[in-house]
């Protein structure tokens, strides 16, 4: 019986999981739409971008969807009245809740790998190429009739020719507040060499405008080059976000590495990292506390059931809320995991009760019987 339990919920929770995490994804995934409209992203880089965003969202679908299985399995058990029928046959409460403690188990290690390892590698990996891709200058310079600023560059571009050649180039240089650069040129291209990326113009002038009397000298030339500073497409000289980094990273972490700002943000981060996969048997115990506990009602479950997820909603709420307020004062840390642990020390306990049974009236109530 707990193989097939088992395996049943284990097959809804593999399809509700990939529904959910659909839904979510197509959801976020609409906020990358503009990188592949106006910056001209590949489909490949754009699934890449995307997908390294799965293991944030499973860390809060495994839990919701695993409630639902098992509401939605237990729930079946009592309207098909073989829940009465097992009980009858002199199945124990922990017969009965097993399949769902051990799915609950698996669940909760499949969080625990997604927020102690896969998570900050992909979220890191995710980070990296955003923002490598935002730094492209390629992928930037080629918006036709737009002024783009880089790090204290202004660049218009009038037309983009056949391969990729600039057509009508203004630069503005003002990385030098006390030395203004305009450039103009006919043509251009996009250059990467080893010193970083380079901008080549072509049959053009510069203007310079000395600032003490207000003269302007022009320079014209055939063939110009203007170097972009390579530093501001380093991925590795960014600032990582506490879901980048390790738990180890968060807990132990202190400046210059982590601002002194951020210390505690990180390490609430850390707590939850660890606390967020036990929601899995918190939202369990609360599903099984609801509907095993009890006894067969001919009023139907609907009472039970909104009851169960009004719980589920709150614990996911109060959770949300105390990571909130913990940010601000760390001492919230405690109402962190009293919200995870309470539900599933008074789920389970309550669940293991045996309900009282009217064994003439439960047999009435099967069918074909009269009470």
């Amino acid at each position: 019986m707990t193989k097939y339990m088992l395996k049943q919920q284990l097959i809804m929770m593999v399809f509700v999981t990939l529904g959910l995490l659909s839904v979510i994804w197509l959801s976020q995934s609409l906020r990358f739409v503009e990188m592949i409209v106006n910056r001209g992203l590949s489909i490949g880089i754009f699934l890449n971008l995307t997908s390294l965003l799965l293991p944030s969202f499973l860390t809060i679908i495994l839990p919701i969807a695993l409630f639902f299985v098992l509401v939605f399995s237990y729930n079946k058990l009592i309207q098909d009245r073989e829940l009465i029928v097992m009980r009858s046959a002199g199945l124990s409460q922990w017969a009965l809740v097993k399949p769902a403690i051990i799915l609950a188990g698996i669940t909760m290690a499949a969080g625990y790998f997604l927020t102690l390892y896969y998570l900050p590698y992909s979220y890191q990996k995710f980070k990296e190429l955003q923002f490598s891709i935002r730094n492209d200058y390629s992928s930037v310079l080629l918006q036709e009739g737009s002024f783009t600023d880089i790090d204290g560059l202004t660049i218009y571009v009038r037309e983009v020719g056949q391969d990729n050649e600039l057509l009508g180039i203004m630069v503005n240089d003002g990385r030098n507040p006390a030395q203004q650069v305009t450039m103009m040129a006919k043509n251009g291209a996009l250059l990467r060499t080893d010193e970083g990326p380079r901008i080549v113009l072509q049959d053009g002038n510069r203007q310079e405008v000395n600032v003490a009397d207000g003269t302007m000298s022009i320079l014209y030339f055939d063939r110009y080059a203007v170097d972009i500073d390579q530093s501001i497409e380093d991925p590795a000289l960014r600032y990582q976000e506490a879901r980048e980094r390790s738990v180890f990273d968060l807990f132990t972490g202190q400046p210059p590495d982590i601002y002194e700002s951020d210390i505690t943000a990180f390490r609430v981060e850390g707590h939850d990292r660890l606390i967020s996969p036990l929601y899995a048997m918190s939202f369990a115990s609360i599903a099984l506390a609801v509907l095993v506990s009890g006894s067969f009602s001919r009023r139907g479950q609907t009472g039970r059931l909104l009851f169960a997820v009004a719980l589920m909603i709150i614990s996911q709420s109060l959770g949300i809320s105390f990571k909130n307020l913990a940010s601000k004062n760390i001492y919230f840390v405690l109402m962190m995991y009293l919200n995870v642990t309470l539900p599933i020390v008074i789920g389970l306990y309550w669940t293991m009760r045996a309900p009282k049974i009217n064994m003439p009236a439960l047999i009435g109530k099967l069918p074909g019987k009269t009470a």
